[in-house]
């Protein structure tokens, strides 16, 4: 059995830290949002926590760049990654921090081979109605013609935006929020394209596997008709060239009789 690399056994042991500290960036992310009246302090906090979390997504990227064998192929490859963790740096694009922890996980745990697809998208369906919910409601809710204020408001429409139903009672005003819900959408469509084409392979797959039982079956009678001809034709041979008795068939019964008759 092949070694894993040094990136590799990195990736496995540094998978679970990670995902907890994405879990305490979405508390630190939600406790500003949803409970607004919090003291500076519990607003620093939650500030520091976000950036400390992103730092270590941070350098977690640039110790797996510099245990890759290939540098050049892993930048390549993990773009995405780069990207995740350069463009939260600007100061007007705070909320892509949220992004970037998502997309980073999102990367992390599809290294895990026992995670199955319906868990990918159940987790997805759920943190981007939670954050989308939070984002929407963090620059909805001090619009002068906002009609999103508060978190319920939010979570309906996440999930009519999600599912492109879109009622129209609740919608963004401002352009941040229009790009919000533009990523929503775009969100849902492809989640929704995912499970149609994971029940579309799971329906081929069990008729692709029915049908090769059914070949495996005929090859297995093909294979006796043949082994019954040759012990027959054996039959015969040691019998002297008499043709071997024959048991008739149900069909063949009354014919045999009548003619004995």
């Amino acid at each position: 059995m092949k070694e894993p690399s040094r990136q590799a056994r990195w990736e496995r042991r540094t998978q679970t830290p990670l995902l907890v500290l994405a879990v305490a960036f979405a508390a630190a992310y939600a406790v500003p949002i949803v409970v607004p009246d919090a003291s500076p302090a519990v607003h620093r906090a939650c500030t520091y926590a976000e950036w400390v979390v992103w730092g270590a997504f941070a350098a977690d990227y640039l110790i797996r760049l510099g245990l890759a064998a290939d540098r050049r192929h892993f930048v390549r490859t993990h773009w995405l990654d780069l990207a995740a963790v350069v463009l939260p740096l600007v100061q007007p694009l705070r909320l892509l921090r949220l992004v970037a922890t998502l997309l980073l996980v999102g990367r992390r745990a599809r290294m895990a081979p026992q995670v199955r697809l319906t868990t990918y998208v159940a987790g997805a369906v759920v943190g981007l109605m939670m954050f989308g919910s939070l984002a929407v409601l963090s620059v909805e809710r001090d619009a002068p013609d906002g009609n999103i204020k508060n978190l319920g408001d939010a979570v309906w429409w996440s999930f009519t935006t999600m599912t492109t139903v879109g009622y129209g009672d609740h919608s963004p005003t401002t352009g941040l929020g229009r790009v919000l819900a533009v990523g929503l959408m775009l969100s849902g469509i492809a989640l929704l394209g995912v499970v149609t084409a994971n029940i579309a392979a799971w329906f081929i797959a069990r008729f692709e596997r029915d049908d090769h039982v059914e070949r495996l079956q005929l090859a297995a009678i093909r294979d006796l008709q043949t082994e019954v001809r040759a012990l027959r034709a054996e039959v015969s041979r040691l019998g002297g060239g008499a043709p071997p008795a024959t048991v008739p068939t149900p069909a063949s019964a009354p014919a045999s009789a009548s003619g004995e008759a």
